[in-house]
């Protein structure tokens, strides 16, 4: 007699918990996501999609809406110094030569993710509160007053999880030293500018890039500061626009063109934590920035949650409810071997980028050699691996990191 399906709650409806409902769904689970706020949205900022999460969004069945809305990120991509001086091209594609890779503005793909739910999967104005388990099932408290029982929680809720608390002693997030700025400029402003590129400016201590949402008819920029103090971890706080041309004032010519252009900006500040003892406890599973926070210096944040999204999908499927609590430690053993190379790697990778990890010529031959490893964190199929994995077989996270 088959399993019957997982009741499947997930707390917080970014971008990670939207795509792990999606996942459950495809593999025959019952989802609801549970969303703090009284409406899905995000803020006006750009996000990559990188080949390793595309395959996976394409099976889902987003890859034209994904085509449709992204920037595409091709050949022109390229690293530069702070005077424009050429290090070398940006990778832009798997070992195979697939260029699954775009820019996407936050908005876009939180909304297309929502938009393959059904409405009724999907319930805003939940902040959950407290969680309690037993053998059977967990059971969510809200602030609204109401609860729900489910076979399996997920939580989503990012880098200030609330159920972060119900695995480990809670671990303050690490703050990096940098705050970023970043914004939207309309492509049309800035004649010449190059098509489908990933471009990064790296100077003393600081760094610039920028790269197509929308079509390619936005550019979205981040400029990259030291601090003297933390900056809040937020997205929605407002920058000043002359302090960030002033960061920059006397780099490459392209730079402080599309800074005449921004006319406001917000900013953030860049956190991250070191791996957790643990990511799971009973039937308690954290996913994304709730599991494993990641500065920015790879990309990876939002691809590693969908990655985590699609492993627990595939590990429980067919599973009866009284197996979960065994099957989510093998979902942690599968995702952290890789999600650790990950999180360290962004680490070093924005050191190279402030040309903070020795001498330009060695940074320079750092960014030149990451290609390799960068093909092979693209090239990486965590639905393979999983249904791999589920068969007892060994699985590799696919990365090497040897840049020197």
């Amino acid at each position: 007699m088959p399993a019957r399906p997982l009741n499947v709650a997930i707390v917080g409806g970014g971008i990670g918990g939207l795509a792990a409902a999606n996942a459950m769904l495809r593999r025959g689970h019952r989802v609801t996501v549970f969303e703090r706020a009284d409406a899905l949205g995000e803020v006006g900022a750009g996000v990559f999609i990188f080949p390793n999460s595309l395959r996976q969004m394409e099976r889902l069945g987003l890859g034209p809406e994904l085509a449709r809305l992204g920037g595409k990120v091709g050949p022109a991509s390229r690293y530069c110094r702070m005077d424009g001086t050429v290090v070398g091209p940006i990778p832009t594609t798997d070992s195979s030569g697939w260029n699954g890779m775009y820019g996407m503005h936050r908005a876009d793909l939180l909304n297309t993710l929502a938009a393959a739910l059904p409405r009724e999967a999907i319930r805003t104005g939940h902040r959950c509160t407290a969680l309690e388990q037993d053998g059977d099932t967990a059971r969510l408290r809200f602030e609204n007053g109401r609860t729900a029982e489910a076979d399996l929680v997920v939580a989503a809720d990012g880098i200030h999880s609330a159920l972060q608390r119900y695995v480990v002693e809670p671990m303050p997030p690490e703050y990096s030293g940098s705050r970023a700025y970043r914004g939207l400029v309309p492509r049309d402003r800035l004649p010449g500018w190059r098509e489908e590129a990933h471009q990064v400016w790296m100077g003393d201590g600081k760094h610039f890039m920028v790269f197509p949402v929308r079509g390619g008819q936005l550019l979205n920029y981040v400029g990259f500061v030291p601090t003297s103090h933390q900056t809040v971890e937020s997205w929605s706080a407002v920058g000043d626009r002359d302090e960030l041309a002033a960061s920059f004032a006397g780099w490459d010519a392209p730079v402080t063109a599309l800074l005449s252009k921004v006319e406001s900006c917000f900013w953030w500040g860049l956190y991250d934590r070191r791996p957790l003892p643990s990511w799971t406890r009973g039937r308690l599973a954290l996913l994304g920035d709730a599991a494993h926070p990641m500065l920015p210096h790879l990309g990876q944040g939002a691809n590693q949650a969908i990655e985590d999204g699609v492993a627990l999908a595939v590990l429980l499927e067919g599973c009866d409810p009284a197996e979960v609590p065994g099957v989510l430690p093998r979902y942690e053993a599968l995702r952290r071997v890789r999600t650790d190379v990950i999180q360290a790697e962004a680490r070093r990778n924005g050191l190279r980028y402030d040309s903070r990890s020795g001498s330009l010529e060695q940074r320079d031959r750092e960014i030149a050699n990451a290609a390799r490893f960068r093909r092979q964190l693209y090239d990486y199929d965590i639905e393979a691996a999983a249904l791999a994995f589920r068969e007892g077989r060994d699985v590799s996270a696919g990365l090497e990191v040897a840049l020197t």
